[in-house]
């Protein structure tokens, strides 16, 4: 058995059969909040149960205690707010009526239980969240760029938008399902945003020695400028798993969403999400979620203290780099060499390679390299 989803209740809001053709008809008579795509996403990891026990997105009292104590206003443990940001017009649109439409791309998404209406102050909010409210920093930037009032409700998806990757949308009930039928009881898993490099798949494979099965979990969506795009990670991915993991001990699925750049709470954040797809460890590794130098190396490692009851058990490791002394994979806690024998696998030294060309050998195994190449339209975000 998997373990328990986080608050205790697996939530399932996605509508079926005739109450999904009602809903789609009834949308056509209500009023409509048309989504960005990350706001679309917001809505079907709500209803999936990705951010269970959150049936949808917060009222104030939550909203307030998340930044304040990061904890639901019950206190189960939460760190990034959920919510649902519109402008002054959407507001007047939706008036006195209790439930509204939410549509992407021209289409009834979901529909929208409103609870509650409020204001926020959005420079309190990235200082919470972030630690700063420096524009320089992604989230501060992003979350400044927000609309000014939020709307809380619970929703009901009448169907998902499409993906691009639809052999790799599991479900937490997809994904509590393989693990079942694996017989697997101890789950890992790993949140990235970047192609593996060879300290990745030591730093996994090291923690699956401890447990018995690998969720690589790639969050694909909304990233900063300069970011690897989602075609490269998922080819990567699936040219890694192809060629070095047991195939009855990794599984890969996408989480479809945005990045936040949130550091020590969106570590949590990203534990919480891997527990609701039935992980029971969870991988913390340097600077987890950090983005520039806005957090000390290790402090998305130290945050997990404040959560002894977050219900999924931490894998801290060190970052791992090549050593040419050693003559293999070190880290900080067994090689005790210096920085001119090691070739370190940070993201700005992996981009300059594969842009160069130099170097690149040490650092991505052959066949991750030609899914690279193999891809189109560039590796990077514009």
């Amino acid at each position: 058995m998997t373990s328990p989803p986080h608050g205790g209740t697996l939530v399932d809001r996605i509508l079926r059969g005739d109450e999904r053709e009602a809903a789609r008809e009834r949308a056509r008579n209500l009023p409509a909040l048309d989504l960005a795509e990350r706001q679309a996403r917001e809505v079907e990891n709500l209803a999936m149960g990705v951010y269970s026990p959150l049936t949808g997105f917060m009222t104030r009292t939550d909203f307030e205690s998340v930044l304040a104590a990061g904890r639901l206003a019950g206190g189960t443990p939460w760190t990034i707010p959920i919510v649902l940001d519109v402008s002054e017009e959407d507001l007047k649109r939706l008036g006195d009526h209790q439930d509204a439409a939410l549509e992407f791309d021209g289409r009834p998404l979901a529909i929208l239980r409103l609870e509650e209406e409020y204001r926020y102050d959005r420079q309190e909010m990235a200082r919470r969240v972030f630690g700063t409210d420096d524009a320089a920093h992604p989230g501060v930037a992003f979350t400044s760029a927000m609309r000014p009032a939020l709307v809380a409700g619970s929703v009901d998806l009448i169907e998902p938008a499409p993906t691009p990757f639809p052999r790799h949308r599991l479900s937490p009930r997809d994904t509590r399902a393989q693990f079942d039928c694996r017989g697997w009881k101890t789950v890992v898993g790993f949140q990235t945003r970047n192609i593996p490099h060879v300290g990745h798949e030591a730093l996994q494979k090291a923690a699956l020695n401890l447990v018995d099965g690998l969720f690589i979990n790639p969050l694909v969506g909304g990233k900063k400028a300069g970011d690897f795009e989602d075609p490269v990670i998922v080819a990567a991915y699936e040219a890694l798993l192809a060629h070095y993991y047991p195939e009855d001990r990794a599984v890969l699925g996408v989480l479809q969403g945005q990045m936040r750049y949130a550091g020590p709470r969106e570590a949590i954040f990203h534990a919480i999400q891997r527990k609701n797809f039935g992980c029971t460890h969870f991988i913390v590794g340097r600077d987890h979620a950090g983005v520039g130098n806005f957090y000390p190396p290790y402090a998305a490692q130290e945050i997990f203290q404040d959560y002894p009851d977050l219900g999924i058990a931490p894998l801290f490791f060190p970052a791992f780099f090549r050593c040419r002394r050693c003559g293999g994979l070190a880290n900080e806690k067994i090689c005790p060499h210096g920085g001119a024998d090691r070739i370190d696998f940070s993201g700005t030294r992996l981009r300059d390679a594969l842009l160069k060309g130099d170097g690149i050998d040490e650092m991505i195994r052959p066949e991750v390299m030609e899914s690279i190449r193999a891809a189109a339209g560039g590796a990077f975000r514009s």
